[in-house]
């Protein structure tokens, strides 16, 4: 799947694994513990059981998981079990296991083994096995946070390009707390990618890669100047999730500057939406702990309806109402826009 297109994300996660049957039809689905500090330590016991016999192939490994709980998070026991056993084996036995498993348990467990113990010559493997980013990323992450020094960031903004979903909160998120600052232009440019779940990590790349400075510069490239408009609306609307606009500190710095280098780029369909749910959050009284004076409000709203107005931005949105987008005549509609509600 990966080399069909290998700069996009698997279709679907790569959902269904090859052992979905096997799964789905689990009686007793396998529950974590009741005590959540003993979740991982039965595997831990297989795994101190396995490394206690010289002789013991991996291979042997390769059903024992199936009917236990597998955490898909990095886990103290299971990390503890691979610190007291011989590091190369440990390595070799979780790579025998990413690599040859044909039963997910399996394969998170040597993929656990890995994010604990492993060299240079993993990356591959680790990199691979986190394209199915919904189950393996957060232990594949963990693994290349490990190594950030030689090669692990890289891989990191490798995976980024690569995955969705949660897979994607767990690289962005990593990459906000451990990016180096190559990872800042990326994070700037192409970090959300207009899922829902993008409001968990939107309010912390905006901290983390320095938005207020970089779009309050003279003249930002549109890529950035659209990123960042994804960013003010998903953020505008990540109440309960994530860091909110009214909770971020240059807010209104960050919408003046974006409201302006946007009104000095070619009107498109997509630029007008942004526009308009930014004017349509400002109308709304703010509700954060940062004190939001409402001259200072209504300022930021008459900058975007004054786009919103132009006979450029207008005809642009008219081809997008001609063009069936719901989401421009629900917009012109609740903002009053009367040159585009009176044809819808």
């Amino acid at each position: 799947m990966h080399h069909a297109n290998p700069d996009a994300p698997l279709v679907a996660d790569g959902t269904p694994f090859p052992d979905e049957g096997r799964h789905r039809g689990r009686k007793p689905l396998p529950k974590p513990p009741t005590d959540r500090r003993h979740e991982g330590a039965d595997i831990a016991a297989v795994l101190d059981a396995y490394f206690t016999e010289p002789s013991a192939a991996p291979s042997e490994l390769a059903e024992a998981f199936h009917d236990l709980y597998v955490p898909i998070q990095p886990n103290d026991h299971i990390a503890a079990a691979a610190g007291r056993a011989d590091a190369e084996r440990v390595r070799a036995t979780g790579r025998w296991l990413v690599r040859h498993a044909t039963d997910r348990c399996a394969v998170t467990v040597g993929l656990a083994m890995l994010a604990t113990l492993w060299d240079d010559d993993d990356h591959a493997l680790i990199k691979t096995i986190g394209l199915l980013s919904h189950h393996f990323a957060p232990l594949a992450v963990r693994a290349l946070e490990r190594r950030l020094w030689c090669g692990g960031s890289e891989a990191l903004l490798w995976l980024a390009e690569r995955v969705t979903g949660w897979g994607r909160v767990y690289v962005v998120e990593s990459l906000c707390k451990h990016g180096p600052s190559t990872a800042r232009s990326w994070m700037l440019r192409r970090a959300c990618d207009g899922d829902y779940l993008n409001r968990y990590f939107a309010g912390h790349v905006a901290t983390a890669a320095h938005l207020h400075e970089a779009i309050t510069a003279a003249s930002p490239d549109s890529e950035l100047v659209d990123h960042t408009g994804l960013l003010l609306t998903t953020m505008a609307d990540s109440a309960g999730m994530g860091v909110t606009l009214d909770a971020y500190p240059p807010a209104a710095a960050v919408l003046e500057a974006h409201c302006a280098h946007t009104g000095q780029l070619e009107p498109s369909v997509d630029r007008f939406v942004t526009a308009a749910q930014l004017a349509t959050y400002l109308r709304q009284p703010a509700q954060g702990r940062i004190p939001w004076p409402q001259d200072e409000r209504e300022g930021l709203l008459a900058g975007y309806l004054s786009l919103l107005e132009r006979e450029d931005w207008r005809n642009v949105a008219r081809s997008g109402l001609s063009a069936g987008d719901e989401r421009v005549a629900w917009l012109a509609g609740r903002l009053g826009l009367r040159a585009l509600t009176d044809e819808i």
